[in-house]
């Protein structure tokens, strides 16, 4: 197949290309030659990719806004998948429109309504009809299920009937390290492909005993398996940490294997130079969201400074986008701007951030290539509409420069992945996304009495939960 571009760009060492014909087949790129001028008028680039995300329903729509994490995880309980088909496909098409090629399903809420196999099974599926490549981790968690220590203070200031109800939400028997390698062999097995990675998915260091980390990292190891994790994402988990970890939290992640350069880490705000410093030597890399950190007043991630030492950087929309649109094109734009230098120093240009956020997010994501368009490599691109990003434009600019200072995913015209055309004029072609939410709203409206319970509990257990956290870093 065919397709005219106006403008392409591949790599920043490789420049902008004008007026040329991209030619892929089999889903890889054959050839890039010269074209003539040709309307509409297109930008190519690669892909993007969303490299950490878990494929969940909006969060505000059930109540959690305007909360930090430790509360947030709770209350978004109320959104647990109803129907984990409708569930993935609805966050998979979102991230089609956006131009994602690739995205990372860190799994942290199952639907429990079917074997966890078998959910895979259907998130798999989703994946599939919409058209776009993913990595499938299920997120294990084997202590501290509602505060990073004895939940009994936070509990005991509850009702009889309401502890009994959050303690049969939340307080389960957890899963042992030997059964989770299992499950996840098992899940591999079920649906590992050329277009789904499966992963190990620790939740975090304060979810996981030192034998279930330690087991992640064996397996990890052995297999070449890739592994994807929360790390050091607020100022509770720091403080947990400084406690659990006297030595340094990354210094034992190093010391047990676990950092690799198959290891994906999510946030990192609260990372000390030191800290990034053996980030960046194990090869592992960084993912950064910006605006889900903004939601919840997580902080700032020190970005420059882990580019700077060599860390491998790239992006995650996290569920909570700044607008909840899942547009990751703004998220990049986002993080360039805010971690983009000071004055006349410069951390990159748009350029080099761009191809270093696709690359890398293409190795947190298991998906094949760097995303640099050339000969040989996957037909993963986006199709921009030049017009309308050079919209009032009097004199000539890169257009890398112009889609930093103004690009959203409404300007994306076409979504090539795998050589298949997945999204095109703003519409995922696999799914009809606006019946998908249609009908996962009225399921989520007709169960919702199924947490109002919750709902009852929630102003005293919020209440308890801030008291238990703020004592926390009192403590310390």
């Amino acid at each position: 197949m065919d397709v005219t571009a106006t403008r392409l760009f591949s790599a920043p060492d490789r420049g902008i290309r004008d007026n040329v014909v991209l030619h892929h087949d089999g889903g890889l790129i054959t050839d890039i030659s010269e074209g003539v001028a040709a309307a509409p008028r297109s930008l190519i680039l690669p892909a993007f990719v969303n490299a950490h995300d878990h494929a969940r329903p909006r969060a505000s729509s059930f109540g959690a806004v305007g909360m930090p994490l430790e509360s947030w995880i709770l209350r978004t309980v109320a959104g647990t998948p109803v129907d984990p088909y409708l569930t993935a496909v609805s966050a998979f098409a979102r991230a089609a429109q956006a131009g994602c090629a690739a995205m990372m399903v860190h799994y942290t809420r199952p639907s429990g309504t079917m074997p966890l196999v078998e959910e895979a099974r259907a998130i798999a599926r989703a994946a599939g009809d919409v058209g776009i490549r993913i990595a499938f981790a299920i997120a294990v968690r084997d202590q501290n299920p509602i505060v990073y220590g004895d939940s009994e203070g936070v509990l005991s200031g509850l009702a009889a009937d309401d502890r009994k109800t959050i303690e049969e939400l939340f307080v389960r028997a957890p899963m042992a390290p030997k059964a989770y390698i299992e499950l996840t062999d098992a899940i591999a097995a079920a649906i590992g492909g050329p277009k789904v990675d499966v992963q190990l998915g620790p939740a975090g260091v304060q979810w996981c005993s030192k034998p279930l980390l330690e087991a992640v990292a064996e397996n990890s190891a052995q297999t070449g398996r890739r592994i994807h994790m929360h790390l050091l994402e607020t100022v509770y988990q720091r403080a947990w940490a400084d406690q659990h970890f006297p030595g340094g939290i990354v210094r034992y992640l190093r010391d047990i294997g676990l950092l690799s350069e198959r290891l994906t880490l999510a946030h990192c705000i609260h990372a000390r130079p030191d800290e990034i410093e053996m980030i960046a030597a194990s090869g592992a890399r960084i993912v950064t969201n910006f605006s889900s950190n903004l939601h919840l007043r997580s902080g700032l991630a020190p970005i420059a400074a882990a580019h700077a030492c060599g860390c491998a950087i790239a992006v995650g929309v996290d569920g909570l986008a700044l607008d909840e649109d899942d547009d990751v094109l703004r998220e990049m734009r986002l993080v360039q701007m805010t971690h983009g230098g000071l004055g006349f120093r410069r951390t990159w240009t748009a350029q080099e951030f761009f191809a270093l956020a696709i690359r890398n997010g293409r190795r947190a994501t298991g998906a094949p290539g760097t995303g640099e368009l050339a000969v040989g490599t996957p037909a993963d691109f986006v199709s921009i509409d030049l017009d309308r990003l050079e919209r009032g434009q009097i004199l000539e600019a890169d257009p890398l420069d112009l889609l930093f200072a103004r690009g959203n995913a409404s300007l994306i015209s076409e979504l090539v992945v795998d050589g298949r055309t997945v999204a095109k004029a703003g519409r995922c072609l696999g799914v009809d996304l606006a019946a998908v939410e249609q009908e996962l709203r009225g399921i989520h409206r007709a169960s919702a009495a199924t947490y109002a319970h919750v709902l009852r509990a929630w102003p005293r257990l919020s209440s308890s939960l801030q008291r238990w956290f703020e004592a926390q870093l009192t403590c310390n």
